[in-house]
């Protein structure tokens, strides 16, 4: 299985359930591994035989400004599906992680991972 990875993606938004992140934005990164369906873009060397990071961080970017999430497993979730049903992976892995939110924690977070590994 080949892979497309975005790591390091910050975006700020507002995310949590406490009165304060609900008028806060915080910056949260993300990290995603996404399958590359088989389409001999190693052979081909064109851009429509892959799937575009570019145009995966925009979608992602317009998609999160869009909503409050209170729990960052469903940004998470949402994040999957996203990358799954409109871009044709098969399969993905992504890491939401808030950025100290707590005082004595510099970074907490979710990893799932959705689809299959074929």
């Amino acid at each position: 299985m080949d892979l497309i990875y975005i790591h390091d993606f910050r975006v700020t938004l507002l995310v949590g359930v406490y009165e304060w992140e609900k008028l806060v934005p915080q910056t949260i990164q993300l990290d995603l591994d996404l399958a590359i369906p088989p389409r001999r873009a190693e052979h081909s060397d064109r851009l429509d035989d892959t799937i575009d990071y570019a145009v995966v961080v925009k979608r992602i970017e317009e998609t999160l400004a869009q909503q409050h999430y209170e729990l960052i497993e469903r940004l998470a979730e949402h994040v999957a599906d996203l990358v799954l049903g409109e871009f044709g992976s098969p399969w993905v892995r992504v890491s939401v992680t808030k950025l100290g939110a707590l005082k004595s924690v510099k970074r907490l977070g979710v990893t799932i991972e959705r689809g299959s590994r074929g």
